[in-house]
């Protein structure tokens, strides 16, 4: 089990599709259906901790402005559950989270025309003048595929959350020596992938005998994606996630 611990604090992940504390709370309002205008401000600060804790027990490079957002959500909190006098009720009438939502209500008007610029230019990329007949032999080698296509890091904590939830909980403790490392669990996961193109991720966690497996091939997982090995994709928004072995 040493070597394990000791691995996973050598080893830490850096992915250029990491989102933003905003990117966190956006999928969390998304995914629990939550009206942006009244944000119930005691689940979303619990759900966000519990996914800022994931990151840390994974080494993923938690930005200081993630902890930041968790400091602002946890003030947010306390104004909100301590009882105002008669004074303070006529001083200030403003929502303690008025100037979060303003912020939210920003940055996913500025997310949205990104997203549609990079629409525009994804589809201007495919089209090529009628003269031009060469533009296969010159495009050949050249990578414009997105490693996280429809599918962003918080989706990925989110199955990974949902396999460590559904593990079962060991009745006794035995100390035993747990062989399991990031290398290894790559060649499992590309063996897998040999017999057939794409996996299920909760099928892969299912086959997983506890958690330190779990956690090891999350990050295996992620460390495929940040090498091209693998691409990672959704058939709808919070659907099941597929694991697809890339061509190549």
């Amino acid at each position: 089990m040493a070597d394990i611990i000791n691995e996973k604090e050598s080893y830490r992940i850096r992915l250029s599709n990491f989102e933003g504390p905003l990117d966190l709370l956006l999928y969390l309002i998304r995914k629990e259906e939550i009206d942006i205008y009244d944000i119930p401000i005691a689940s979303i600060t619990q759900q966000y901790l519990e996914y800022v804790e994931l990151m840390k027990e994974l080494d993923l490079e938690v930005a200081g402005e993630f902890i930041l957002m968790a400091a602002t959500l946890l003030q947010i909190k306390v104004r909100m559950l301590l009882p105002r006098s008669t004074e303070d009720v006529e001083e200030e009438e403003t929502d303690p989270r008025a100037e979060l939502v303003r912020q939210l209500l920003e940055y996913r008007r500025f997310k949205e025309v990104a997203e549609s610029l990079t629409d525009i230019e994804d589809r201007q990329r495919r089209l090529f003048p009628r003269s031009y007949f060469n533009w296969h032999k010159k495009c050949r080698n050249q990578e414009t595929e997105i490693i996280l296509k429809e599918v962003s890091l918080f989706d990925l904590l989110n199955a990974f959350k949902t396999a460590i939830d559904n593990m079962p909980e060991a009745a006794f403790h035995e100390v035993e020596e747990e062989m399991a490392t990031i290398e290894e669990q790559m060649e499992f996961l590309e063996t897998q992938l040999k017999a057939t193109s794409q996996l299920s991720f909760m099928y892969i966690m299912k086959t997983l005998k506890n958690r330190v497996q779990v956690v090891v091939t999350f990050m295996a997982i992620l460390e495929m994606i940040r090498t091209s090995r693998i691409l990672v994709q959704q058939s709808e928004v919070f659907g099941e996630i597929w694991i697809i072995r890339r061509e190549g």
